[in-house]
């Protein structure tokens, strides 16, 4: 069986017939299902829906929390463009937090010439991109939905496809540094990247075995991109922050490329601000390709960014994140649980729960299936299907190893996960109900 048609086919209200010289471009997971549910009624900030799908956490004030910014004043030279890598006091403000977080002691330090700004996440992601040569670039299984298209976009990248062992089990998506160094070995890599924490399964690298990658990539000369947007996302072992910038030996010889932002771990996605983090040479070529990709981002918004950015204010944030998501993660790893859904692994970081759907009811035991039940009781859910990584859709014609699995966001607020555990509570029971009615009345 291939992935549903409702996947990679335009949706409904996309035009018939594409305009000459164009292609479909098929949107990634989020966008896909938040679409999906506003042909159902939903719209933004809508309270009768619960957005179970949504990949930011919620912005408002919680306790302990630094002061959200309410207002942004505009300086005079605000008017002009920012330069392609960045205000240089975002940049210098970056490095700063670097070093002070995950490099004290350290002989080596960034610089603002380590750091370049860009418009957001993808936009950081896509610079790096367009900077590779023409190489093999090993990618995980599964990961992040948007890596799909980006490493289809960029034809002189060749994807190759990483699986973990295991699915299930104390040791669900575990891949550790000998595996590493195998795949890079015998595939010929020159690249990895990875989301660390993991997002969907939330599978977190850190520690010794965060060390050994670093050293595996820098000893067979391996780049590792890794995009840490959830680093501060961390539910296991006594860190709250996680980042590979700790074992980083020379910053600007060691083969490690970070990407983070104020997305995630400071909560202003709206800002679409963020950063790369890497040697200076490969900061001079992701500038470059901003220069034609993007131009680069906001002034305004960059110069506002550079306050953000001290570790007081940072490790502030990061602990009324842990004491407010803790909470909600319990709630909705609980909650799942109890609907019947099969969690591989409590998630270490992000805020996510990756769960499977295959012990639920036949109609809705597929990521899909339960994705459109779920619409019908305004949930959002994300079918575990998208995080198939699979650019250019060279795997057509079998199934997706993740079509039984959805993602559950608890980025939304505490009252609106415990409406969306009720909601989803009662469409499971109706599906049982109508199963046993069916097995009764052969």
């Amino acid at each position: 069986m291939s992935t549903p048609p409702s996947v990679t086919a335009a949706p409904p209200s996309s035009p018939t017939q594409m305009t000459a010289g164009f292609r479909i471009v098929p949107r990634t997971g989020v966008i896909y299902v938040t679409t999906e549910a506003g042909r159902s009624g939903f719209r933004p900030g809508d309270p009768d829906w619960c957005n179970l799908g949504q990949g930011q956490p919620e912005t408002g004030p919680l306790d302990g929390a630094p002061p959200r910014h309410s207002e942004i004043p505009i300086h005079p030279d605000d008017q002009e463009y920012a330069p392609v890598a960045g205000l240089w006091e975002l940049r210098e403000a970056v490095a700063s937090l670097y070093n002070a977080l995950y490099r004290r002691g350290m002989p080596s330090h960034y610089s603002a010439e380590n750091v370049a700004i860009s418009g957001g996440g993808r936009s950081a992601l896509t610079r790096a991109a367009a900077a590779l040569g023409p190489i093999h670039l090993g990618h995980f299984l599964p990961d992040y939905t948007a890596y799909e298209e980006l490493l289809d976009t960029f034809r002189r990248i060749n994807p190759i496809p990483i699986l973990a062992a295991e699915t299930s089990g104390p040791r669900a998506y575990e891949f550790s540094a000998d595996d590493l160094e195998r795949e890079i070995l015998g595939r010929g890599l020159s690249a990895i990247l990875l989301s660390n924490p993991c997002n969907p399964t939330g599978r977190l690298l850190a520690g010794d075995a965060l060390a050994s990658w670093v050293d595996r990539a820098r000893r067979l000369d391996c780049a590792l991109l890794i995009d840490e947007f959830y680093s501060h996302y961390i539910w296991s072992g006594p860190e709250q922050m996680v980042s590979s910038a700790h074992y980083v030996e020379d910053v600007d010889r060691d083969p490690v490329v970070l990407f983070d932002g104020l997305t995630k771990n400071w909560r202003y996605p709206g800002w679409r601000v963020s950063w790369t983090v890497a040697p200076k040479s490969v900061i001079e070529a992701v500038a470059s390709a901003g220069s034609f990709l993007d131009g680069g981002g906001s002034r305004p918004l960059q110069r506002a960014a550079a306050e953000l950015l001290t570790p007081e204010h940072a490790i502030a944030e990061t602990r009324a994140i842990h004491e407010t998501f803790g909470k909600k993660r319990e709630l909705l790893l609980g909650g799942a649980r109890r609907l019947g859904l099969t969690v591989d692994r409590a998630p270490e970081g992000t805020f996510y729960i990756w769960a499977s759907v295959a012990d639920l009811p036949e109609a809705i035991s597929d990521g899909m299936s339960f994705f459109r039940a779920a619409l019908a009781e305004k949930v959002i859910t994300v079918p575990g299907e998208f995080f198939d990584v699979n650019p250019g859709k060279r795997r057509a014609g079998r199934p997706s190893r993740f079509r039984r699995h959805v993602r559950l966001s608890f980025g939304p607020a505490t009252d609106t996960l415990e409406l969306a555990l009720g909601r989803l509570a009662k469409m499971i029971d109706a599906a049982r109900s109508s199963t046993l009615r069916a097995d009764s009345h052969p």
